[in-house]
């Protein structure tokens, strides 16, 4: 796919592919949001945004990080793509079939009884085996660096979410959370029908076989733990609101944390462009590294402290925009405003561990944070409500910029040769 606009060069043409689709699903997402937040009414959405973030924790161990293994393996071999896919969409059905059974199970335990179970049902199914695998199929373009691809994929399931939350009001003007929940798993599953389709006509049929090494299984589940502890410190919250507090102060601590999580999108395509470049630089060491990554944290952080600015100033129009149940999500947003600052900050320093073959210590770095968060939560939520899982976040997403931060530090001030976890950098290079 060639468009006389983007540059010659592969590299930047990735990163505007990258651009431009962070961009659109960043339109179509604030669309899907506002069109659920206002439809559901604060109860159904605190409702919706619980079972997501329970069944969030669990969805990176759903392919088990096979989709980052596929991408090394082609990236050094292109002919091992079929199998490699094969593997990966095994590796993904049974893996997520079993964390099925589990937050089905768990559900009744960490959710309210209000809660029915054919929601979680219906967003489990999607997140852990649609989601997944719409993800392994983004991640088979990227290892071919057809980029255009995963961003075409990445928007497509955001828009079919948009579509079927567009319907299903036409339908019925306020529907429940298990109406949106059918909907969700319905829309779900047509991206990733949609998307495994363009694999097989672009890059091949899958082999399927079991031919996984010990290596290749504990790279991945590595990359899951790392992914699961980030989901853990930023969704928790959210589930341990809906058991501990109740859905209407889920659905207003919810709707504010979206917001800053789209305020974030630009800042989630410029990790994503200079992902690879930080891995290239990262092997001369953690000093190369902060040097390419320095100017990008300060660009960054201009950025995050206007939008910060523009929360504190323009949280009062969110009432006007999802609703005059989601009044006390003003407070909310101005409490939560200081994070798209601490969240440049750690995210960028933690690719910069990543990128210099200290992707052990990130991770380590990581469940600290995840366990941190939950122990607060237990303490602040009942006592606080939805304020005290705002001031969770604020806490945790401090606790995680000083640790990563530190880490940097310290291994800066080493000698070189101490220290990179070899097998690691050379895995995360690839991806």
């Amino acid at each position: 796919m060639r468009v006389p606009f983007l540059p010659k060069s592969l590299l930047a043409r990735n990163t505007c592919w990258m651009m431009l689709g962070q961009g659109l699903k960043l339109v179509i997402q604030a669309l899907y949001f506002t069109v659920i937040a206002r439809s559901l009414g604060v109860q159904n959405y605190g409702a919706f945004v619980g079972v997501v973030a329970l069944v969030g924790i669990l969805s990176p161990f759903g392919s088990l990080g096979s989709g980052y293994v596929l991408i090394k393996n082609v990236a050094r071999e292109r002919r091992s793509f079929n199998q490699s896919f094969g593997v990966s969409l095994l590796t993904t059905f049974c893996s997520s079939s079993l964390l099925f059974v589990l937050v089905v199970l768990v559900s009744h335990f960490l959710l309210p009884n209000s809660i029915p179970t054919r929601l979680v049902i219906f967003v489990a199914a999607a997140d852990l085996f649609g989601t997944n695998i719409t993800a392994i199929c983004g991640q088979a373009f990227l290892a071919f660096e057809s980029l255009q691809w995963t961003a075409s994929i990445n928007v497509l399931l955001s828009l079919l979410r948009l579509v079927a939350a567009i319907i299903l009001v036409a339908r019925n003007l306020h529907p429940s959370a298990l109406q949106w929940g059918s909907f969700y798993f319905g829309s779900t599953s047509v991206a990733a029908i949609a998307a495994l389709a363009v694999v097989l006509v672009k890059l091949g049929i899958p082999k399927f076989s079991i031919s996984r090494t010990f290596a290749e299984i504990r790279e991945g589940v590595y990359f899951s733990v790392c992914k699961s502890a980030e989901t853990i410190y930023n969704d928790i919250d959210k589930t341990m609101l809906a058991r501990l507090g109740t859905l209407e102060a889920t659905g207003i601590y919810g709707a504010a944390y979206r917001l800053v999580d789209v305020s974030f999108a630009p800042i989630w395509s410029l990790l994503a462009a200079t992902y690879p470049r930080l891995f290239r630089v990262g092997v001369d060491g953690i000093s190369a590294a902060v040097r390419y990554a320095k100017p990008l944290i300060f660009r960054a952080l201009g950025y995050a402290t206007s939008v910060s600015l523009l929360m504190l100033a323009g949280a009062g129009l969110v009432p006007y925009v999802l609703g005059g149940e989601y009044r006390l999500t003003v407070e909310a947003l101005r409490w939560l405003a200081v994070l798209p600052i601490l969240k440049v900050v750690h995210f960028f320093l933690s690719d910069v561990l990543a990128g210099a073959g200290h992707i052990r210590m990130r991770t380590f770095i990581q469940i600290g944070v995840a366990v941190f968060n939950v122990l607060i939560n237990l303490w602040l939520i009942p006592a606080y409500s939805w304020r005290g899982a705002a001031w969770s976040s604020i806490a945790s997403d401090g606790v995680l910029a000083c640790g990563v931060g530190a880490a940097v530090l310290y291994l800066s001030r080493r000698p070189q040769s101490q220290g990179a976890d070899v097998s690691t950098l050379e895995v995360s290079a690839e991806t």
